[in-house]
């Protein structure tokens, strides 16, 4: 067992992609975790299929090495806005962050979010400047525009003091000159065992822990992960299980483990200040503490920022219901939303009027989206209304999320970026032309402005521009929006696509579908290029005769369909559409499939 000195527990923190799970790479291969002839998947903290795919990090993960007799346990955070309760929550567990800084771009709309995090806690911070190696690097602006951050963010004096290691991560070097590297990270390692510090913890009190991120494991089930605040925990003790409502049950823990690189070694006893994994209790949530049953003593509950947007998830009512999902009933929807919620605490779940539909509230699309993905990969089918921001009422006036959008465009791409937020209700903040000509802009956007804006943006700059966003509270509702200068190619009746059916219909808009492709009323094939829908058979075949005229039977040209992605389908839909995921596939569709509802669904409306 380590004592409370010889351990360090400590987050690294970033914007995205500014190369946290990289340096994590590196520095687990520096401490001789791995085998000299083992094979080393890059990042090889993004344990998660989807996180590989992305090359962004989603979930909290925490791994362990050793130092000149000193364990450094870190946890690598997500970089994304959506995913922020994770970074909200870590802080409970660290008493030290590594704050890494793109030697180019410098502190972006993420860093200000994990650092203003990380300062409320109290916790000291290391400057880690990375890929310095790049070809623009600014290492001294960026740390002084790091400086002023830390200021702005009210910092103290102490934490506002704080160490610069320069690294290349990829290359797994580092150093506190920008201009002398080490060929290892020996410099940062000095850095952390110097001034972040011990645990502050009492190793002879009574048994305290909470429970801050989950794992699961099929054999031992779910595994409770946090650190332990004081007192010491042992194989088949019993504890008392404290929840966030006052209530309290006994529980006994089953097997303890602490961490070793990526694995997770079981032990008989863990002392206080270490971060463990346990396993035997059962239910418990995140947040809920773990305490001695003679003294139980609870911590405060962990408090995240609220959801900005929710959408419905519902059992699938299209006529391909079921083909192709395992999991379709409403009560294995229920299961697996309430088990994200629970493991998910900037997830909100409940129940609707309707048993088969149920309100799902996150921090953006990309955390909807991501749930909805990963439900879809482990043989879910249901379908997901449009996402709507989340009003408040406000002294009796309405208000709703804004949100901070920083924007880099070429100069050509600039007026129609600038027209595009105009019409989202946008308010320009800062404009600044940096020496490589390209055009910073900072807006702020009412949330709703942002929904389906990403797809257009990227039209907008073909390709080229990059956006981040960051929530920056409730202002005052700014009237309606339109997001959407488009309606909807309908199928008007079921059947299989056929190139015929489909060249007639490419001509009044963009297909979605290809040949072959089965449809049923009701289904979005494509984008209609006015603001109205329009039916279109795409089934319709071509009459046969027995008069041929030369060159008539040559193959028609359809231009190539328009592939999307969930989260491009999820930004596509409207007011009265629907996205059906099932594994296969999903499918765009319109709430009322038949044209004599969606008639009567409009004449309700006009009335309401």
């Amino acid at each position: 067992m380590k004592q409370p000195n010889q351990i360090r527990n400590i987050a690294i923190i970033a914007h995205v992609d500014h190369g946290k799970t990289t340096l994590v790479d590196a520095m687990l291969k520096q401490s001789r975790i791995f085998r000299e002839n083992q094979q080393v998947a890059e990042r090889v903290m993004d344990s998660n299929a989807l996180e590989r795919e992305r090359g962004i990090t989603i979930l909290s993960k925490n791994t362990a090495i050793e130092y000149k007799g000193i364990k450094i346990n870190i946890v690598d955070t997500p970089g994304h806005a959506d995913f922020g309760g994770e970074v909200e929550r870590v802080m409970n567990m660290v008493d030290g962050v590594l704050l890494l800084v793109d030697a180019v771009e410098g502190p972006m709309p993420q860093t200000r979010f994990v650092l203003r995090k990380a300062l409320e806690r109290g916790h000291k911070a290391i400057v880690v400047v990375n890929k310095i190696d790049r070809p623009n690097a600014r290492p001294e602006e960026v740390v002084n525009e790091t400086f002023d951050l830390f200021v702005d963010l009210g910092a103290t004096d102490e934490q506002a003091d704080f160490s610069v290691i320069y690294t290349s991560a990829i290359k797994g070097w580092a150093g506190t000159e920008p201009d002398r590297l080490a060929e290892t990270l020996k410099p940062l390692f000095e850095r952390i065992v110097a001034d972040l510090p011990a645990p502050d913890v009492d190793p002879s009190g009574p048994t305290q822990l909470q429970a801050t991120l989950m794992g699961y494991d099929e054999y031992k089930g779910k595994i409770v992960i946090g650190r332990l605040n004081s007192g010491t925990i042992r194989r088949n003790q019993n504890v008392l299980w404290m929840r966030a409502d006052g209530t309290s049950q006994p529980l006994k823990v089953a097997q303890v483990f602490t961490h070793r690189g990526l694995n997770r070694i079981e032990v008989e006893e863990a002392t206080a200040g270490d971060i463990i994994a346990l396993t035997g209790l059962g239910d418990v949530g995140i947040g809920d503490t773990i305490a001695d049953p003679d003294d139980p003593r609870p911590l405060p509950p962990i408090k995240v920022e609220e959801p900005t947007l929710r959408v419905t998830i519902g059992v699938n009512t299209s006529p391909f219901a079921g083909r192709e999902g395992k999991y379709v009933t409403s009560r294995k929807l229920r299961e697996r939303l309430y088990l994200e919620a629970a493991r998910d605490v900037a997830l909100r779940v409940s129940d609707t009027d309707s048993p088969d539909v149920f309100l799902v509230a996150g921090r953006g699309e990309l955390h909807l989206g991501i749930m909805i993905e990963n439900m879809r990969r482990e043989g879910y089918e249901f379908q997901v209304s449009k996402p709507e921001v989340i009003m408040k009422r406000i002294d009796g006036q309405l208000y709703e999320p804004f949100e901070t959008v920083e924007i880099e465009v070429t100069s050509e791409h600039q007026g129609a970026v600038v027209e595009l937020l105009g019409q989202r209700k946008g308010r320009m903040q800062d404009m600044q032309i940096r020496e490589d000509g390209m055009v910073f802009l900072q807006y702020l956007v009412p949330t709703r402005g942002l929904i389906g804006f990403r797809q257009q943006f990227l039209t907008a700059t073909r390709g080229e521009g990059v956006m981040n966003t960051l929530f920056a509270g409730y202002e005052p509702y700014v009237g309606e929006i339109q997001t959407r200068n488009f309606g909807s190619l309908i199928a008007w009746e079921s059947g299989v696509a056929t190139t015929y059916g489909l060249h007639a219909a490419q001509d009044r808009g963009q297909l979605f579908i290809e040949p072959n492709t089965e449809v049923y009323e009701g289904m979005i094939v494509g984008q209609h290029i006015r603001e109205t829908d329009l039916e279109v058979n795409v089934c319709k075949k071509k009459q046969l005769t027995n008069f041929r005229a030369a060159g008539s039977d040559d193959a028609l040209r359809l231009e190539p369909p328009r592939k999307m992605s969930l989260d491009d389908a999820i930004e596509y839909l409207a007011d009265d559409e629907l996205l059906e995921v099932t594994p296969v596939a999903f499918r765009l569709r319109k709430r009322y499939l038949t044209k004599s509802e969606r008639k009567r669904a409009q004449a309700v409306k006009k009335e309401g």
